[in-house]
């Protein structure tokens, strides 16, 4: 199968530094430690529970989560937004589409003019009374990115579940229907994870040949594709330990380190807010319990909006893997 001969191409070492941490590796190019630049996403993962249940998920989110956003701390971030004029939000979980308040954060987001970015895993779409949500993001011209680990049948139903991969080309129909991925206005983003303990192949390649296979066998369309890599946490992680990888797995990624990522990792960039409104500088040190540092507050409650100061980056070695390679992010690779 010619996916897979492309998919589990080892990269190339270009260094041998699996003693060092990720904090002196980036201290000894920067002269310091990672510090952001003006932010322009509120990245808000607004609760846990998810309709699936997959095994690469850094959250461990599905059906029996219960953690959700309220209301009331949704209102919270609509008005900070606001007041300090950030571009984007990045609405993710769980599955957004879970959650019972997600059309009108959406409607008060937009309302204020923000570019609304919402991360689905497609089947969502597909449950009791959010059948609708496709047309609301229409309307509310949101650009969706989607989660589609694979263009073939067995690697997604075994990463995501059995009759997940028909149900997310049903989701992606009726999305391309709307218009999403067809028309430029309505971006339909579909993501890429390895499906083990590798790195991604080149971002730009893949594009082209989910573009080729997803078109010539089942007519789907879309804008663009996102190579994430998986980060050592969460499921993924407990499978590494389970088979005995850990060790290899953080040596490919700290071996693969590229300093020309470091000027885009997203970290810099934006705040991550979690569904009960404690701050951190990205989802993934959001899953591994590492809040910002002392030059923010501790919740988007507590943020003056006028004066966002610019902080220090939380590291840890689970961030070798935005650096590996072509780098990773919730956007896709970093450099070409």
């Amino acid at each position: 199968m010619e996916w897979t001969k492309t998919l589990f191409i080892e990269p190339i070492i270009t260094s041998n530094m699996t003693s060092i941490d990720f904090f002196s590796r980036i201290s000894g190019i920067l002269g310091g430690p990672l510090t952001t630049r003006r932010i322009h996403t509120f990245q808000v993962n607004i609760g846990l529970k998810c309709n699936q249940h997959c095994t690469h998920c850094h959250h461990q989110a599905g059906p029996e989560r219960d953690e959700m956003m309220s209301w009331d701390t949704m209102k919270v971030i609509i008005e900070k937004a606001r007041i300090a004029g950030i571009p984007t939000i990045d609405i993710t979980g769980g599955a957004p589409e879970m959650h019972p308040k997600i059309r009108e954060f959406i409607t008060g987001l937009k309302k204020n003019g923000h570019h609304v970015m919402l991360r689905t895993n497609l089947t969502a779409l597909l449950e009791e009374g959010n059948r609708d949500l496709p047309g609301f993001y229409r309307d509310n011209g949101l650009e969706l990115i989607a989660s589609l680990p694979c263009y073939e049948k067995d690697e997604v139903d075994c990463v995501r579940g059995e009759g997940v991969f028909k149900k997310s080309l049903e989701a992606l129909g009726n999305l391309n229907e709307l218009g999403f991925g067809i028309d430029p206005k309505l971006r339909l983003d579909l993501v890429f994870n390895p499906m083990a303990d590798f790195l991604p192949p080149p971002q730009k390649a893949l594009k082209e040949e989910y573009k080729d296979e997803l078109d010539r066998n089942f007519g789907i369309r879309f804008t663009d594709l996102f190579t994430i890599t998986n980060m050592p946490m969460g499921r993924f992680l407990e499978d590494l330990k389970r088979d005995d990888r850990e060790d290899g797995y953080m040596e490919l990624l700290k071996n693969s380190f590229n300093p020309t990522t470091i000027d885009n990792l997203m970290c810099l960039f934006q705040i991550n807010i979690k569904w009960d409104g404690t701050l951190y500088d990205c989802d993934f040190n959001q899953a591994m319990g590492i809040p910002t540092g002392p030059d923010l507050p501790r919740n988007i409650r507590d943020i003056d909006p006028d004066n966002i100061p610019v902080r220090k980056v939380a590291t840890g070695d689970h961030c070798f893997g935005c650096t590996a390679g072509a780098g990773s992010s919730c956007g896709g690779a970093l450099v070409d």
